[in-house]
């Protein structure tokens, strides 16, 4: 049974928020959330846990699964990217989850990766993220590159005229390969080398003086320059700060964003960063009968009306409602059982239209490009016609052109070598 959108009774003791809590229930099905609820990610990993609370209460409301009430089990990473390998293994081991929502950052979701393997166990991954990965223990839900940061540089080269990219990211997995499969796509449209500026912070990097005015100087040759930002977590806030306070606007160099969205933007004041850009496949202001259901839904569950909803949240949402019609189809929460009864299942996505999840575990959906408004939300000023399948190997890198990702048979592999025919990753024994 799929979950509903209307906020029900309370779940009582059927949420456990535990970090190695007892069991509430003797015979449940157990959903494990490992999101950061301190630390650097906080800022965008909190609400991921209310939200996967949220449906879990939904689909308790609409009667569980299997005739079972379905109880979270809510860990906290607190950004600390071993720690959450190590609470991987106790929500497998020690919990025994059915299945984990969680991570954000991709040095998190590579540090749980060689764990769910080993234990066989399921995770669905909701943020963006740099791709040149399929594991047969993970849906990606987020983007992969082809379906935000590809069509994001065709928007500023073929809508903008920008001739001058700045790639600002924070200096971890997710930026630096992004980066590398965007320094050769935006070579292969033509442009230079030398008009490629790229940089990266740490996380929670504060001081942006020195960095928005090299910008500035980069942006100041009479070329159409554009920041693309992969800045993630709590940087964002003194980075757009320090945009605003340097006089840096949209109609100068715009800046489109990867890792910024409604909740981001939620905690400062947004009005000189009007007109500054951000690709999604999902954003608040979406205009659909159960875009406004969900955002109905999620107020009364959090109870403030001036929280937000985000990509990533649609991202959960699909995964988990995905995930909820798997174990029904599968009769069983047995993960290879589950993980077969993935393939194709097509659910509503929250801007009107529907998500498929692919043999490749990346789900087929829409491109947004949004500007900021004054009041923290975005305005689509384009999107693709349809879905987009998201491409786990890209094609502009030459090693990974090469690659392809199918799990279903008689490939059965993430990483099949079209030129060797070999599966050089992890594959079906």
């Amino acid at each position: 049974m799929k979950p509903t959108f209307k906020h029900l009774a309370t779940l009582g003791a059927s949420i456990a928020l535990a970090t190695g809590s007892a069991v509430a229930f003797a015979d449940t099905i157990k959903v494990g959330v490992l999101h950061s609820l301190s630390g650097t990610m906080a800022i965008s990993e909190t609400t991921l846990k209310d939200t996967v609370l949220m449906m879990v209460e939904q689909q308790n409301a609409a009667g569980g699964l299997l005739g079972k009430q379905l109880e979270a089990v809510v860990v906290d990473p607190a950004s600390d990217w071993p720690r959450f390998a190590e609470l991987t293994r106790e929500l497998l081991e020690r919990q025994q989850v059915d299945v984990i929502f969680g991570a954000w950052t991709s040095v998190s979701r590579k540090a749980v990766l060689p764990v769910i393997e080993e234990l066989n166990g399921l995770m669905f991954y909701p943020v963006q993220y740099e791709g040149e990965e399929s594991s047969k223990n993970i849906f990606y839900t987020g983007a992969a590159p082809n379906q935000q940061a590809i069509p994001a540089v065709d928007y500023l080269i073929d809508e903008l005229g920008v001739e001058r990219f700045v790639l600002a990211g924070t200096d971890y997995v997710y930026p630096r390969t992004t980066n590398r499969i965007l320094e050769a796509y935006l070579q292969s449209r033509g442009i230079a080398r030398s008009d490629i500026m790229i940089n990266y912070t740490p996380f929670s990097h504060s001081d942006w003086q020195t960095i928005v005015s090299d910008i500035r100087s980069f942006g100041s040759t009479g070329k159409k320059t554009a920041v693309v930002s992969t800045i993630n977590g709590d940087a964002n806030v003194p980075f757009y700060i320090e945009l605003g306070n340097q006089g840096v606007s949209a109609e100068d160099i715009p800046v489109i964003a990867f890792s910024v969205g409604e909740e981001e933007l939620s905690g400062f004041d947004t009005s000189p960063l009007v007109g500054h850009l951000a690709a999604w496949n999902y954003f608040m202001s979406a205009e659909s009968a159960i875009n406004d259901e969900f955002i109905e839904s999620w107020w009364d569950f959090i109870g403030d009306e001036d929280r937000v909803t985000n990509d990533p949240m649609e991202a959960t949402y699909i995964g988990f409602s995905m995930w909820a019609e798997a174990v029904e189809k599968a009769g069983t929460t047995d993960v290879d059982a589950v993980r077969d009864a993935m393939y194709g299942i097509v659910v509503p996505n929250l801007t009107g239209g529907y998500a498929v999840m692919n043999t490749n575990h990346h789900l087929t959906k829409p491109v947004l490009i949004g500007e900021i408004q004054a009041d923290g939300q975005f305005q689509t000023v384009w999107q693709t016609r349809g879905g987009v399948i998201g491409d786990a190997w890209t094609d502009f890198l030459p090693e990974s052109a090469k690659i392809v990702a199918d799990w279903s048979a008689p490939i059965s592999c993430g990483n099949y070598n079209i030129e060797t025919s070999v599966c050089s990753g992890q594959n079906y024994e």
